[in-house]
């Protein structure tokens, strides 16, 4: 991924924006700029190019950035996929690159250098291709913010039959207490009390459903807490899903991976802050103690709630962790979750959904979301919709 080498022994790596392609050409020799026509190079997002040596090797490489206006934008994912594009050795880019820039390059690198091997009885080569570096990088960001995406990577590539959700719960715990926090695992009769809509999706499982609490932080810290869903699987319950809906139901545990990523980030950057985090681990199941449509549920805060479809399992379980998280009235309280499907339908797969029930938070989160190449949509939540969750028999 990385190597720490001498910088001059490192081939160069030259970044160039579509609009600036014309000017840094004039600094190339005939014969490069020939070559790189005859190759159509016209600095494309992740177009790359080789320029040879005078023997035949490759001497140097140029990446195209696409309609980039300015270095000072640059994304990690102009550099991911160079990853995968370069020949193999060790890079240094050549473009001078302000600390943002090179510290959004370096991660980039880091997110392409990404692999999931474990299933594999001969694992794939590593990519051939490192980079020094960037001088001015914020390389240790870079490890920290690198390794907590491979974590939730790991998470959701591993097939529920490995992430059940006491594997999940124990992990994220783990995870937790290695970086000094406190925390418990709620299961059996204190979790069917103190979480009933939590024990109620999961109870059909063979593996039982569960809850994970930990903090970290001091107390008088502003109060932080992340709550993220753990469905290891989604059957859909009763309410099954077709065999193409459930297919790729493993990732229903992604809002879990993001929240102990996050978390991760957090305790390792020793951010000043009082982080809590609820994850409710559960795999949503056929069995003959399954929940029900028209079963009446019970909430932690006492709302009862009619099933009207059990496929619709993930507002369930996140509705008693969110009631445990706001006991504590944190200062900020967000939630991570793979809902729901109309997202999706509505926004593409690369832009999530945004809800939130304060205006400057939203558009802080937003506005951020946009700096660091991870953009979200705000949604409403429009007080209009109520009636159309009403229930005749139920709160």
């Amino acid at each position: 991924m990385f190597e720490e080498r001498d910088v001059a022994a490192a081939r160069p790596l030259w970044l160039i924006a579509e609009g600036g392609l014309d000017s840094w050409l004039v600094g190339r020799s005939a014969a490069e700029r020939d070559w790189l026509a005859a190759l159509n190079f016209r600095a494309e997002r992740h177009q790359v190019a080789c320029l040879a040596d005078a023997d035949g090797g490759v001497r140097s490489a140029v990446l195209g950035l696409g309609s980039l206006g300015s270095l000072d934008d640059l994304e990690p994912w102009h550099l991911a996929g160079a990853v995968d594009r370069l020949p193999a050795g060790a890079w240094r880019i050549e473009t001078p690159l302000a600390m943002p820039a090179a510290t959004a390059a370096a991660l980039g690198w880091a997110h392409g250098s990404y692999r999931f091997e474990r299933y594999r009885s001969k694992p794939r080569p590593a990519p051939g291709a490192v980079l020094v570096p960037p001088q001015l990088a914020d390389m240790a960001s870079v490890r920290r913010m690198a390794a907590a995406l491979a974590m939730a990577r790991d998470l959701i590539n591993t097939p529920a039959a490995d992430l059940s959700p006491e594997r999940l719960a124990e992990e994220g715990l783990a995870m937790a207490l290695r970086n000094g926090a406190h925390g418990r695992i709620v299961t059996g009769d204190a979790l069917r009390e103190g979480f009933p809509a939590v024990h109620a999706v999961g109870q059909a499982a063979t593996s039982a459903p569960r809850l994970l609490d930990f903090s970290w932080g001091e107390a008088d810290a502003p109060k932080v807490t992340l709550v993220g869903k753990g469905v290891c699987f989604d059957s859909g319950g009763l309410d099954i899903k077709p065999a193409a809906g459930m297919l790729l139901m493993k990732k229903d545990m992604g809002g879990a991976a993001c929240a102990l990523a996050l978390a991760r980030v957090v305790m390792e950057s020793q951010l000043p802050v009082r982080l809590r985090v609820l994850v409710p681990a559960v795999e949503n199941a056929i069995a003959g103690n399954a929940y029900r449509p028209g079963d009446v549920l019970r909430t932690r805060k006492g709302i009862t709630v009619e099933v009207g479809n059990t496929d619709a399992e993930g507002r369930l379980v996140l509705a008693d962790a969110l009631a445990a998280a706001d006991v504590e009235r944190p200062d900020l309280l967000v939630d991570f979750a793979t809902l729901t499907g109309a997202a999706r339908i509505a926004l593409g797969p690369e832009l999530p959904a945004l809800f939130g029930t304060r205006d400057e938070t939203v558009e802080a989160v937003r506005r951020h979301g946009r700096r660091v190449a991870d953009p979200l949509w705000p949604m409403p939540l429009w007080n209009g919709y109520d009636d159309e969750i009403s229930s005749r028999v139920a709160d």
